[in-house]
């Protein structure tokens, strides 16, 4: 996450969807604490918890004993969520458009599509190990 970021929570879960409700929970208790508008709560919890699934999906194989990091930072203006691996990364800068005619029918390679569209913006690092996800409170 980008400087003049204060850390505010963090969760660590194994790599199993039985921790997406820790996930959900945290979200919960971020928004409620940071005054999140209730219209921007739907498009954290969406592509949080698809920063989330990829991670475990992609980044750590559905291997249990690797976990999901998950750290909340905080501004005046904005906040953040960055969802870490323990993955090999992936090339971000080289991804299908899933609106493509060819991608349509495909049932996957939305989910950074959708955290894009959904927030104010997505930053990769460390080889795409790391996703910080940034929204706006106003």
């Amino acid at each position: 996450m980008k400087e003049g970021y204060v850390l505010v929570n963090k969760l660590s879960i194994p790599s199993n969807f039985n921790s997406i409700n820790q996930v959900e929970t945290l979200i919960d208790e971020v928004c409620e604490k940071l005054q999140v508008k209730e219209d921007y709560y739907g498009n954290v919890l969406i592509a949080v918890t698809e920063a989330v699934n990829n991670a475990i999906i992609h980044g750590n194989r559905m291997k249990s004993e690797l976990v999901v990091d998950v750290h909340v930072g905080d501004k005046d203006t904005d906040f953040c969520f960055n969802v870490s691996d323990a993955g090999e990364g992936f090339d971000f800068r080289n991804l299908p458009d899933p609106t493509a005619p060819e991608n349509l029918e495909k049932e996957n390679g939305r989910g950074i599509y959708l955290m894009r569209s959904l927030a104010e913006a997505v930053e990769f690092n460390d080889s795409g190990r790391s996703v910080s996800i940034y929204f706006s409170k106003k």
